[in-house]
């Protein structure tokens, strides 16, 4: 890699004074030297020409990157800014696809986060719908540390998803500090390069202890020699003594659930009632067969039985490859034996024995809210009315989970899939296996195993791990608008548009065209459209970027329940990604599908211009 300059383009005001310059250059993972040194020569030339007045940039150049700053650029995770490229082709099955991309994103960044401090990146494949392969390519900047890669990779993959690209059959997120890439040809060498840490000095040997004459000297030797195995063997004790303390203390901080009070804290024995031998409900399901099975979910599938009493219920039956081993089952028996709200699915027992784990809930005959919204047919059921209702019943369930329970409830994973809906369409939140509890005295907490679904996920969670109520506020104006529009947000279509389901809503309200982006099915049993640019209004409210401007469950309720109620104004919703913060490419325009034009990101929040060359500015939200 060629020396990166020491400072911007030589003007006045970069040179003058006591301004210091810091930069640094990267080139993908996979390129040869003679390569990477012209990409980033290239880089130099395109970022004097671009950015000569700019105290701070980033410039994207092909497989090359190249920033510098007037603050460190090593470690240094506050520089904000993305160019995100997208192929304009869509996947033939949307689902599979974002399914597949998901599974291949996630081993990429674990393998580009452990990477060593040399280089941070990954690459691979996986077969998608109608057996297209789908290659993908994760890197960070080497300063970073394994947490640090992980979530830069995990805020750029969400921010990617959340504005609705992700059912494209390629993309890109470039980031001052990372980047990944996929797309169905071949963007990356076969092999990546084989780059290891410099091997450690090798040990000075010291010079052999001559052998003992007589006297004092052999007297002097043994004592010599007594006082250093002394000392080796306590340092060794002393050793063993601190590994057993932190491994006592590691386990010590996996056993607990849920961060309870003593007297709130309930053991698997308080809940024995509740407990159901295998044989039961292996009888129940019919041995679990496929015609008994409702639905696949994350950890496991979902099967109806039938109880000797005749009673119906619905197992879960939890995979054992999952990534819910034993915490995450306990922890869903004793957080929702607890919970009794008529918006809350009612456990009514649980097997564990040797490697089987089942919850049993009580069977809901309608299943899940997202095999009705999302389906053609099945939409036309849910008027506006019955929508609303649930709308109502969800937010009241969420309510009591944040602040009418003993202790207050985050539930991590709320999606239209984990609302269940009963024979009177009324809607039940389901699956707490990712909820967290909180003592009253805590606001938020903070985790560095992000889990949940991209698209719902709030941007402090996917970027930093850290979650509140407010993250479930987040996740769930985003539920109120796929309600509404009846797409997903993580494949929300709008015509030629490249907008994402938040971003259309946010242009529609603030434009007065909310009208346009009314599910089709609603359209015929809507009397005036005034709820409903209300309810669009208050799910803008919930996805804003800012926590603390975001309201809380229970000022939802109150105005969704208070039509006199004046609402503020909402700011621009987290991930808003703007008409000119990304290109559009097709997979012929070049043999690696990316586009190879520069991409450069100015960072000084005060200068935005116009993209007539090519060049990506980032807007400030």
């Amino acid at each position: 890699m060629p020396p990166s300059p020491r400072s911007p383009p030589p003007t006045p005001a970069s040179v003058q004074g006591n301004d210091i310059v810091n930069s640094a250059a990267l080139c993908q993972g996979d390129m040869e030297l003679e390569l990477c040194m012209s990409c980033v020569n290239d880089s130099i030339i395109k970022l004097r020409e671009v950015c000569s007045n700019q105290k701070e940039a980033v410039g994207y150049y092909g497989r090359c990157m190249l920033k510098y700053s007037n603050a460190s650029v090593l470690g240094n995770t506050e520089m904000e800014g993305s160019a995100i490229l997208v192929n304009v082709e869509s996947a033939s099955d949307r689902n599979q696809f974002i399914e597949a991309l998901d599974d291949l994103m996630n081993l990429l960044k674990a393998d580009a986060a452990a990477g060593n401090p040399l280089l941070k990146f990954a690459t691979g494949n996986t077969t998608g719908p109608s057996n297209v392969t789908i290659y993908g390519l994760v890197q960070c900047t080497p300063d970073l540390s394994e947490t640090q890669c992980r979530r830069c990779v995990e805020g750029a993959y969400s921010q990617y998803v959340s504005s609705g690209f992700s059912w494209r059959i390629g993309g890109t997120n470039f980031r001052p500090m990372c980047r990944y890439s996929y797309d169905v040809t071949r963007f990356f060498n076969g092999s990546t390069l084989d780059v290891r840490p410099p091997p450690p000095p090798l040990p000075i040997t010291p010079p052999p202890v001559p052998s003992p004459l007589s006297g004092e000297n052999g007297n002097m030797t043994r004592l010599v020699v007594i006082i250093v195995i002394v000392t080796i063997a306590v340092i060794l004790i002393a050793f063993i003594c601190i590994f057993l303390r932190m491994r006592r203390k590691k386990k010590k901080k996996q056993k607990p659930l849920l961060p309870t009070h003593e007297d709130e804290s309930m053991d698997m024995s308080n809940i024995e009632s509740l407990k159901y031998d295998f044989s039961t409900l292996s009888a129940a399901t019919n041995n679990f067969s496929e015609d008994n099975k409702l639905g696949q979910g994350g950890f496991g599938a979902v099967y109806k039985g039938t109880l000797e009493d005749g009673r119906e219920i619905a197992v879960k039956r939890l995979a054992r490859h999952s990534g819910q081993g034993e915490v995450e089952f306990k922890n869903e028996v004793l957080l929702v034996a607890k919970l009794q709200h008529r918006n809350l699915v009612r456990l009514v027992g649980y097997s564990l024995e040797g490697s089987e784990r089942l919850l049993v809930y009580e069977f809901l005959p309608n299943g899940s809210l997202d095999q009705f919204i999302f389906d053609a047919t099945k939409s036309t059921l849910l008027d506006w009315q019955k929508r609303y209702k649930i709308i109502e019943g969800i937010a009241k369930g969420l309510m009591y989970l944040h602040e009418d329970s003993r202790l207050m409830i985050i539930h991590r994973d709320m999606k239209a899939s984990n609302v269940l809906l009963d024979t009177n369409m009324n809607p039940k939140i389901a699956d707490f296996g990712m909820a967290r509890l909180f003592n009253p005295d805590e606001t938020q907490g903070q985790t560095s195993r992000v889990v949940g679904t991209y698209g719902y996920m709030a941007p402090e969670y996917a970027m930093h791990g850290q979650f509140s109520v407010k993250s479930d506020v987040f996740s769930f104006g985003v539920l109120m608008l796929e309600m509404i529009t009846g797409q997903k947000n993580q494949c929300f279509r709008n015509e030629e548009n490249m907008d994402s389901l938040l971003g259309f809503a946010w242009k529609s309200w603030w434009n007065g065209t909310t009208t346009n982006m009314v599910d089709p099915a609603l359209k015929k049993s809507l009397g005036s459209l005034s709820d409903v640019f209300r309810t669009i209004h208050i799910g803008l409210l919930c996805v804003q970027e800012n926590i603390s401007d975001r309201p809380t469950m229970s000022s939802v309720v109150l105005m969704l329940n208070s039509h006199s109620l004046s609402l503020p104004v909402p700011s621009e919703p987290a991930f808003f990604v703007n008409s000119n913060t990304f290109h559009l490419y097709n997979s012929s325009s070049s043999s690696t599908g990316l586009s190879e034009k520069p991409k450069m990101s100015k960072l000084a929040p005060s200068q935005i211009s116009i993209n007539d060359i090519s060049v990506s500015d980032i807007v400030p939200r």
